[in-house]
């Protein structure tokens, strides 16, 4: 229960769903004087009394368990570290694949629970052989099952979503209003949790070291200094503080963060059409494709909020010098971490734009989430490698 009203809603259906439910409110940060800022930010001292509340009027006992240690190693360091090697993470992925479905998942069942239940909206369907599949929720606009796509089967097989089936977030609002919870009109939080403020790039200067190094054109010629890589992300427009204007006169965007050389590569913005992702750290939710060697058709989506785009997946081998910088015998320069033998590659329909390594592509069948992969490269729809 994160003191929201989907979590209390979704509490309250599985009491009347005839199930026995306790409610748990995980708390991520050590900082006790923690509070929301505004409708930004989760899992702070006030949500957890928020979400006592809640727990109260519905009757059911209610406990608040301390995962700040595995919130920051797993998801708060990790962010720290993709960013630091010039990657764009998403910290909510890995907060649902290392702690909400993880660790808390592990600890419940240690204790004798079943599964856990949450408030994302999303379904489970079960096939003619049992084996259960992740789908998108009722509603189309709220629907979560982006973040949902890291979850394996055996995840599924243990996770509830009691809200999936619902059509809308204001129906939610209203059932909670009719069942007196203070919750019903709270704001949605949104952004990262643990930069309640939005301010991203001024947190990650305070915990990154910033070098000042070079920003570049595709051609290799420099156009200007930053103070810092890990404070640009690909696509990124503004504050670039680059003096010498284009020959076309049209915005730079961001290509490329290259953080072993600490350069910064712009141009322009065609160049962030993105005609092939690909991925060696992927996993299917539920059961795996027959033969994922095989291409197949699906439709991937890049961002939570992204639409789906058609497109075609296989998993192929990786090819030497890829998936790494200047590496050799199978070890990627950038990391020292072997290659994987193989990875996911996905050709969309059509270009994406805004893809960064360290994004996440989901893909889908239908409504079915099939798998997902953190991207390691891009390739442009114009040629260029980024």
């Amino acid at each position: 229960m994160s003191g929201g009203v989907d979590s209390a809603v979704a509490a309250a259906r599985m009491v009347e769903a005839g199930h026995e439910v306790v409610g748990v409110h995980l708390a991520l940060s050590r900082m006790p004087g923690t509070l929301r800022t505004g409708s930004r930010g989760c899992c702070t001292v006030e949500d957890s009394m928020d979400a006592q509340r809640a727990a109260n009027i519905i009757g059911i006992p209610y406990y608040v368990w301390d995962f700040s240690e595995r919130f920051k190693l797993d998801v708060v360091d990790d962010f720290i570290n993709e960013y630091a090697a010039g990657r764009t993470p998403n910290p909510c992925m890995r907060c649902n694949e290392r702690i909400k479905f993880a660790a808390l998942l592990e600890k419940a069942l240690d204790l004798g629970f079943d599964a856990v239940a949450t408030g994302h909206y999303a379904t489970i369907r079960t096939d003619a052989d049992g084996n259960r599949e992740l789908h998108r929720a009722s509603a189309w606009a709220k629907d979560q099952s982006y973040v949902l796509g890291v979850l394996t089967q055996d995840q599924l097989a243990h996770s509830m979503f009691p809200l999936g089936a619902t059509p809308s977030k204001a129906e939610v609002r209203a059932e909670a209003a009719k069942r007196g919870f203070s919750v019903a009109t709270k704001p949605d939080s949104y952004d990262i949790c643990f930069i309640p403020d939005g301010d991203t790039r001024g947190w990650l200067a305070e915990r990154v070291p910033p070098a000042t190094g070079d920003i570049l054109d595709r051609e290799g010629n420099t156009l200007g200094r930053h103070e810092g890589a890990a404070a640009f992300t690909v696509g990124q427009r503004k504050g670039l503080q680059i003096g010498t204007p284009a020959a076309d006169g049209k915005p730079r965007f961001v290509l490329e963060v290259r953080p072993i050389t600490n350069t910064v590569v712009v141009g322009p913005k065609e160049a962030l059409a993105i005609g092939e992702i690909a991925g060696s750290k992927f996993t299917w939710c539920g059961v795996a494709p027959a033969h994922p060697e095989t291409a197949f058709d699906c439709t991937v989506q890049i961002r939570a909020h992204a639409d789906p785009v058609p497109a075609v997946a296989q998993v192929v081998p990786v090819a030497p010098g890829e998936n790494g910088e200047n590496g050799e015998n199978g070890v990627n320069g950038a990391t020292g971490e072997t290659r994987p033998a193989t990875e996911l590659v996905i050709t969309p329909a059509e270009p994406l734009t805004g893809v960064a390594p360290g994004q996440t592509a989901v893909v889908y069948l239908g409504t079915r989430v099939l798998g997902q992969c953190t991207i390691d490269r891009t390739v442009s729809a114009v040629g260029v490698n980024a």
